[in-house]
């Protein structure tokens, strides 16, 4: 969804603006920290599990402009400046993986998609180094309207360690091929490459695709097909590029946006998606019925104080005092991200690991 640059704005138009923008749910669920603001324009976090130390564990989170960046924040909201990345081109969503064996290490791994030069940039982490010699380009020898411009990115880690990078873009062909999925790789030299293994998903053409979202212990891939549903494939190449279901088609006000999953076991949990107009997340069961393993039931949902959320991501481990049972971090069209204890998200409709 693109939003209003308020830095451009006239003073009259601004307080035009603020009148008619809807005042904040005062009943809605509240964040426990709010983070500092970026330069530009929030779009995506993912939240990265400092396994040895969880206290130390980061928020990366994009800066979504032609001068854009990653931010990398702490567990209190803080940026930590000698960790931003700059003068990323564009830069939309964000997601990491743990464990990529790179120069013969494994190496954990942040991945964004930069539109403007319709390419993978990946770094190192916890010290956001390069690696991928400048930059991976996908969704080569496409040629059709804005059929290159990179938007969503999910890494799927395989059980038997393969990595797949799973990308979005702004505009695609409706009967399958929207989404390219990308074996990840040691090229040689301790740098990252992609190797293209296929072509699937369904468009409805009505907006674009940009939230992705793979479980990766239950081999599924979910994406948002804005004001349509959210659909789910195979993550495994081989079982083929069949829609497995279509849910969320009802009660969203705008967009299907941001989607994460809050696992309460290895096949048991929560999906929760952005209903982007009505500043609320949908959250739907992670598990199917007997009768049927690929419907996902309405189970509660919850209004949120960040506003017009693109993207999200959740954790279920303890990582300090505030965040006892895990994360969920939000991002708000206020150039922020919002940190939520999942307890305060269940309440008493879901369970608490």
């Amino acid at each position: 969804m693109k939003r209003t640059n308020l830095f451009s704005l006239t003073p009259l138009a601004l307080l035009a603006l603020i009148a008619c923008k809807p005042a904040v749910d005062t009943n809605a669920i509240k964040p426990v920290i709010i983070t500092e603001a970026v330069k530009y324009d929030t779009d995506d976090p993912a939240i990265w599990v400092n396994k040895a130390d969880p206290a130390k564990s980061l928020i990366i989170g994009t800066d979504k402009d032609a001068d854009g960046a990653l931010y990398v924040f702490d567990l209190q909201g803080k940026i930590i400046k000698d960790k931003v990345v700059r003068g990323l081109h564009r830069p939309n969503n964000v997601d990491l993986a743990y464990g990529l064996m790179l120069g013969g290490k494994p190496t954990d791994i942040a991945i964004t998609t930069e539109r403007i030069s319709h390419k993978l940039r990946i770094y190192s982490l916890p010290d956001m180094k390069p690696v991928d010699k400048g930059g991976i380009d996908v969704f080569v020898g496409e040629i059709g309207m804005e059929y290159r411009d990179l938007m969503g990115i999910a890494i799927y880690t395989a059980k038997d360690g393969k990595m797949y990078a799973i990308v979005g873009r702004k505009n695609g062909p409706k009967t399958g091929g929207y989404i390219w999925q990308y074996l990840l790789g040691d090229d040689g030299t301790g740098n990252v490459k992609a190797t293209l293994v296929r072509k699937f998903g369904e468009y409805s053409g009505k907006k674009e695709i940009e939230a992705i979202a793979v479980d990766n212990e239950l081999g599924y891939i979910y994406y948002s097909d804005e004001q349509t549903g959210v659909r789910q494939y195979y993550a495994n190449p081989a079982k083929g590029n069949q829609q497995l279901a279509i849910f969320g088609t009802t009660g969203f006000k705008a967009d299907h946006e941001g989607i994460s999953i809050y696992k309460l076991t290895d096949s048991t949990g929560y999906i929760m998606v952005s209903d982007q107009g009505a500043n609320r997340f949908q959250i739907f069961s992670r598990e199917g019925t007997k009768q049927n393993p690929f419907e996902h039931k309405l189970l509660k949902v919850a209004n949120v104080q960040a506003t017009q959320s693109d993207g999200s991501d959740v954790v279920n481990v303890p990582l300090n005092d505030t965040f006892k049972h895990g994360l969920f971090v939000v991002m708000s069209d206020d150039r922020t991200f919002h940190y939520y204890r999942w307890e305060d998200i269940a309440g008493k409709e879901l369970k608490v690991k």
